[in-house]
C-alpha cells in the first residue's frame, strides 16, 4: 500500500500545519483545521502536464506568447454569458454555487439540454437518480434526446468514461459527493472535495473540456468546502436567490476570463429559469404616490448600471441600544454612515431604530450607495416624502465629503432612459453636457446633498 501522508489545512483559508491546533495562525479563525490524508499518487494520475495542459514544459519569452483571442461559446443564456465574460471558454473550469432550492441544478440542465443539441455533452449526477432528473427535464419542457447522463460518484471512473464520450461540456452535481479511491477518507470530507477538485480540473485543462462543478454553501452563505478549492478553478459564481423570491441573482465573485462582480438576473418560473432583459425594470415595481424612505439609487454591477430602490425606516426606540438592521448591504457601513451624518450634519438618531432594505434581494457591495442611503433615512425620519423622478448616487467620506463613483455618465444615462428627471450626484460626476430631459444638481458636502432636497 502507499504510504500515507497526513496535514492539517485550514477551510477558511487553506493554510497548513504539521499539527492539528484550535485557532488558525494565518487567518484567526478557530476549529476551522482539519486532518488531510494524502495518500502517493497512483500511476493512473499523472501530475507531468500540470494544471495548464501542456505536455511539454518549456520557457518562452512573454513577447513569444500567442495572444488568440480564446474562443467561447454561448450557453443559451445571456445573462450567464455576461457573468462568464463572454460565454463558456474551452477547457475552463467552473464552480457554480448556491443554498439550497436557488434553482443550480434546474439552470444547469437547460443550459446542458441547449448545449447537447450542438454537440456532445455529458450530465453527471451524484445526488439525484437518472430518473429525477429525467422527470424535471420533461415537467420543464425540454428536448431529452440528445443530452448523456451519468449517475456516478467516482472520479476516475467519471473521467476515463468522458474519455471515450468527449463532451464538449460536462457537469459535476455535485463536488460535494465525488470521491477519489486513493483519498482514504469520507466524500464531503476536505481532502475528498480538494483532490476531486483538482483532479476534474486537470482533466479539463488536458482535454479541453469544460467543467462545471456544483457546490454546496454552509448556513452563513459562504462556498463548503477548503478555501483553496476556489483557488484551482478559472470562475466561481454563487446563485443567490430566497425561496419566497421568484427572483435568482447570479454574481460573478471569481473569473479568469472576465470582469468579476458581474450580475446575471433570472426569475423563476414553471418552466424553469428565465433570463431578465431588462433588471433595473423589475426592481423599480414602485407605488404610484410619494412615500417617506423611499428612493432610487444607481448601482454599477460589473460592466452595466442597475437602478434599485431603497428603502430607509427610522423609529423612536424605547431600548438603550437602539437596533440598526439592515437588508442587502454592510450593517457596520449603516453605522458609520450615521456617526458620520451626525458630526458633519447635525442630524441625530442615537435614540432611533434605523432599518434599511434594499427592495429586490439586491446586495449591496460598492460605496456608490452611500448618499441613496443617508437621504432615504433622512427623508423617513423627517416625515417628508422624496420626489418619485429622483434618482441619487454617490461616496461619502469621514469628513462629510460626497466622492465620485466610476461611470457616473453612464448611470445618469441610464435613470434618464427609465423616466427619471432629478439627479443628485457627487460634483466630480456632473457630466459636461447636459442630458435632455434631466436636471443633474452635484455636492462637494453633504450639507450641500441635503439642501438640495
Amino acid at each position: 500500500m502507499a504510504k500515507v501522508k497526513t496535514a492539517y489545512v485550514c477551510n477558511d483559508c487553506g493554510a497548513d500545519f504539521v499539527r492539528w491546533q484550535g485557532q488558525c495562525t494565518e487567518c484567526g479563525a478557530w476549529n476551522t483545521i482539519s486532518e488531510v490524508r494524502m495518500p502517493t499518487l497512483s500511476k493512473s494520475i499523472t501530475r507531468s502536464s500540470g494544471y495548464a495542459g501542456a505536455t511539454v514544459a518549456k520557457v518562452m519569452k512573454l513577447d513569444q506568447v500567442d495572444l488568440q483571442d480564446v474562443p467561447r461559446f454561448s450557453s443559451g443564456f445571456a445573462e450567464f454569458d455576461r457573468v462568464l465574460g463572454g460565454g463558456i471558454v474551452p477547457g475552463s473550469a467552473i464552480l457554480i454555487g448556491g443554498s439550497p432550492g436557488a434553482g443550480k441544478s434546474t439552470l444547469l440542465l437547460q443550459i446542458m439540454c441547449y448545449l447537447a443539441a450542438q454537440g456532445p455533452a455529458l450530465y453527471v449526477t451524484g445526488e439525484e437518480s437518472l430518473q429525477q432528473v429525467a422527470l424535471r427535464a420533461n415537467r420543464l419542457g425540454l428536448p431529452t434526446n440528445q443530452l448523456n447522463m451519468l449517475a456516478e460518484t467516482q472520479v476516475e471512473t467519471i473521467c476515463q468514461l468522458a474519455q471515450q464520450e468527449k463532451p464538449r461540456i460536462m457537469v459535476i452535481d455535485s463536488i460535494q459527493v465525488m470521491q477519489m479511491a486513493d483519498i482514504q477518507s469520507a466524500p464531503g470530507s476536505v481532502s475528498q472535495v480538494r483532490e476531486s477538485a483538482a483532479f476534474l480540473t486537470r482533466f479539463a485543462k488536458q482535454h479541453q473540456v469544460a467543467v462545471i462543478m456544483v457546490g454546496h454553501v454552509t448556513k452563513d452563505g459562504s462556498l463548503a468546502g477548503p478555501k483553496v478549492l476556489e483557488h484551482c478553478i478559472d470562475c466561481s459564481v454563487m446563485l443567490e436567490g430566497d425561496g419566497d423570491n421568484r427572483f435568482r441573482t447570479l454574481r460573478g465573485t471569481k473569473n479568469r476570463f472576465g470582469a468579476v462582480n458581474e450580475l446575471g438576473v433570472f426569475a423563476m418560473t414553471g418552466q424553469g429559469m428565465k433570463e431578465v432583459k431588462n433588471p433595473s425594470a423589475i426592481f423599480l415595481n414602485r407605488g404610484k404616490e410619494e412615500a417617506a424612505g423611499s428612493l432610487v439609487m444607481v448601482l454599477w454591477e460589473g460592466t452595466r448600471p442597475l437602478l434599485v430602490e431603497i428603502q430607509g425606516l427610522v423609529d423612536y426606540s424605547p431600548l438603550n441600544n437602539p437596533r440598526r438592521v439592515t437588508v442587502g448591504m454592510e450593517q457596520n457601513r449603516l453605522s458609520m454612515l450615521l456617526a458620520v451624518m451626525h458630526r458633519h450634519a447635525g442630524i441625530q438618531m442615537s435614540d432611533q431604530d434605523v432599518f434599511v432594505n434594499v427592495v429586490g434581494g439586491v446586495k449591496v457591495t460598492e460605496t456608490g450607495a452611500d448618499l441613496a442611503t443617508l437621504l432615504a433615512l433622512v427623508s423617513s425620519f423627517r416625515n417628508k416624502p422624496l420626489p418619485v423622478d429622483l434618482v441619487v448616487f454617490g461616496e461619502v467620506g469621514l469628513s462629510g465629503e460626497i466622492r465620485p463613483v466610476p461611470s457616473g455618465q453612464e448611470r445618469l444615462r441610464e435613470a434618464a432612459k427609465h423616466g427619471f428627471k432629478r439627479a443628485i450626484v457627487p460634483a466630480a460626476n456632473v457630466p459636461k453636457d447636459a442630458i435632455p430631459g434631466m436636471t443633474v444638481i452635484g455636492a462637494y458636502k453633504l450639507t450641500e446633498a441635503l439642501e438640495a432636497l
